[in-house]
């Protein structure tokens, strides 16, 4: 099979319909062998009753139901282990997205030889109360990951099959789907830039809130691939630097005091110095970090994942 193309949907009735035949025609004028996966993410309207119907009469259609609202992510995590194709594409149910894209990213996993080929919106049909954090989303993104890309979250992207076997998506780590590849080995990363279409049916399912969680798991995913089998690199050299230098000012307000009782000059009770609260509270956090990271370090040698490297070749 040429092709999966995997669209995750929430309450998407209107859409669904329009959507599979602009699919099925750019697959006929090209030749493609595919299937289309839709993930019905619990939705409360019509949307699976038509996909049941869908499925009556395009063969090239599957379909997968969750009993209740999971997000994006599991959606599309599910829609991955479906998938045969040996390129996987992605994209919304709410015609935002256009197939028409489907052929020149096909073609650039295939002939370019790309793991991963990520959308960019260029040109968006969006309020700037939705574009300007975008932006500043996608610039802080690039400078965590490392990814060269203008719009991590575009829903339209293309995956070599490989990719998408081997990526794990939870939470709401689908916006970190490149940054996810290239940790798991897969280099070579590039860009389209894509049409968006205004949407022609209902809202948008997401809201604001999306950008603060966003980069709350942008910095998870980067601490969770600098130091998730070694968590004592960081808990322990940060509770060690934290006990030394509570352990210093300790040793200077001791001495302070020594040296004001043997000089016969005026001195108060170490109890009785701020500094000394500061120093042992110093203190006791290092040594709370440290033990943090030991601990960690005793969960991740128990972990399956432990010694679980991508392996490319073996001949």
């Amino acid at each position: 099979m040429d092709i999966s193309v995997v669209v995750p949907l929430y309450n998407e009735e209107e859409s669904l319909g329009e959507l599979i035949e602009w699919i099925d025609k750019v697959m006929q004028a090209n030749n493609f062998d595919y299937e289309t996966i839709f993930i019905d993410d619990g939705s409360t309207d019509r949307s699976w009753q038509i996909i049941e119907d869908l499925k009556q009469k395009y063969k090239s259609v599957r379909g997968i139901k969750f009993r209740r609202n999971y997000g994006k992510s599991p959606a599309l995590h599910v829609g991955f282990e479906a998938a045969k194709g040996d390129v996987v594409i992605t994209m919304d149910a709410d015609l935002q997205d256009s197939p028409d894209e489907i052929p020149e990213l096909y073609r650039m996993i295939k002939d370019d030889g790309y793991d991963l080929v990520s959308g960019w919106k260029k040109k968006r049909y969006d309020p700037i109360t939705k574009t300007l954090p975008t932006k500043l989303f996608n610039a802080t993104a690039r400078k965590v990951s490392g990814i060269k890309l203008n719009d991590f979250n575009c829903g339209l992207k293309a995956y070599k099959l490989d990719v998408v076997k081997n990526i794990e998506i939870y939470g709401d780590m689908h916006r970190y789907i490149p940054y996810l590849a290239k940790n798991k080995g897969f280099k070579k990363i590039g860009e389209k830039v894509v049409q968006h279409q205004a949407r022609k049916y209902g809202v948008t399912k997401f809201g604001l809130d999306r950008f603060v969680n966003g980069y709350l798991d942008l910095m998870t995913l980067w601490f969770l691939s600098r130091f998730g089998v070694k968590p004592m690199h960081f808990f322990g050299l940060l509770g060690s630097l934290m006990f030394i230098l509570g352990f210093i000012s300790v040793i200077v307000v001791g001495s302070y005091k020594l040296y004001s009782m043997w000089n016969g000059m005026p001195y108060r009770l170490v109890t009785d110095m701020p500094y000394f609260y500061l120093s042992l509270t110093a203190m006791i956090i290092g040594t709370q970090l440290f033990l943090a990271g030991f601990i960690g370090e005793l969960i991740t040698r128990n972990s399956s994942e432990r010694n679980h490297y991508q392996i490319e070749k073996n001949i």
